[in-house]
């Protein structure tokens, strides 16, 4: 079986959707019945690492929309038993390829790129044989405005390789750098961009004054970057809390780990995450998670099994998930191993076979 996976980024790529892509692809490559996973990337960040022997990355397809349908294009010649299409906006490419090649077509969908309506997609979404979604909220979000079948819906949520993370005492290095010495630390991880506000940053700053009143020695600690930082960073000073605030900019992939050590709790309390990798990956390190009741990190917690959910639109509920989250030892909640890699791998090969046998 040969399979041709089409992405906005995977291999080389940053953020979550990259690390799913590169998980699907990983995921697939290891069925004995694949042959070969061609994955293409329309962005690649950084020098592609941990591409398996049975993935080939095409690399040239990086770099603008001609770059990518050139790519595509290329692979004209050359037969496939399945089209995977890892974003609604690369779908009418797909759907072109997968009828060619007389291929079953899969669109994945990840978050709020589908929880509006999509004009021009119920053109597309004809071709379509089945749709997996890294959530619940997704698929019915999306299925408002699509009105599919549920069973052409797949829920494949978001992995973790538990091995990689582990309970660990805070970095020396890390803590020195940004004068951690004694204190109690929030800390967020998310892209900092004017589009995407909805990661309950604004929400956690306003209530820092009330939060400092509790725990004068809470320092919140804001891992990423990106246009909306300078707006945030002068809410800060503006609230009069910037000897409590950090703005710690990008984290290499090889330093997350690390980073997130160093919270007493992690928080990404907002209302438009599709799932979110990264509550996975703090609590694998141990630290108490906040997200929200809104949005798809509620899978991610597992309805409330794993982390506090909150509403990120209360400040009352916010500020007491915050408290009970601090209030928390560090420990790897039991549960966590629902999103392990194993489990993951065999839900897409169920998905695969479900659609190629």
């Amino acid at each position: 079986m040969r399979i041709l996976l089409l992405t906005t980024d995977a291999y080389g790529g940053h953020g979550g959707i990259a690390y799913y892509n590169r998980c699907l692809a990983d995921a697939l490559a290891q069925m004995p019945e694949v042959e070969e996973v061609v994955v293409l990337a329309r962005v690649m960040r950084f020098r592609p690492e941990g591409v398996p022997p049975k993935v080939r990355f095409v690399e040239e397809s990086a770099g603008g929309k001609l770059r990518y349908l050139q790519a595509t294009l290329a692979l004209a010649k050359e037969d496939f038993d399945l089209v995977i299409c890892g974003h609604i906006n690369l779908l009418p490419v797909a759907s072109m390829f997968s009828l060619k090649k007389r291929a079953p077509l899969v669109l994945q969908v990840h978050g709020i790129e589908v929880w509006q309506r999509v004009a021009w997609a119920g053109v597309w979404l004809k071709f379509v044989d089945a749709i997996w979604s890294v959530s619940g909220v997704t698929r019915d979000r999306m299925n408002v405005w699509a009105k599919l079948p549920e069973s052409q819906f797949t829920i494949i949520p978001n992995t973790i390789h538990l091995e990689r993370y582990g309970l660990a005492p805070r970095h020396t290095d890390l803590v020195k750098r940004n004068r951690l010495e004694g204190k109690k630390v929030l800390i967020t991880l998310a892209r900092l961009a004017e589009s995407e506000r909805y990661k309950g940053i604004d929400e956690t700053l306003e209530i820092m004054p009330e939060l400092l009143k509790e725990n004068p020695i809470l320092t919140y600690m804001v891992l990423g970057d990106g246009d909306d930082r300078r707006r945030l960073e002068e809410k800060v000073r503006a609230l009069g809390i910037s000897e409590n605030v950090i703005f710690a900019g990008f984290v290499n992939e090889s330093e997350k780990a690390d980073y997130l050590r160093l919270a007493d709790a992690f928080l990404l309390p907002g209302w438009g995450e599709g799932f979110g990798i990264v509550y996975l990956e703090a609590m694998a390190c141990g630290v108490p998670v906040v997200g929200s009741e809104l949005d798809g990190s509620r899978e991610a917690l597992r309805e409330g099994m794993l982390g506090e959910l909150v509403d990120p639109t209360d400040a009352d509920s916010l500020k007491q998930g915050i408290l009970t989250a601090l209030a928390k030892p560090k420990h790897i909640p039991e549960g966590l191993d629902y999103f392990s890699w194993p489990f993951f791998s065999s839900r897409v090969s169920r998905a695969v076979c479900v659609l190629v046998g």
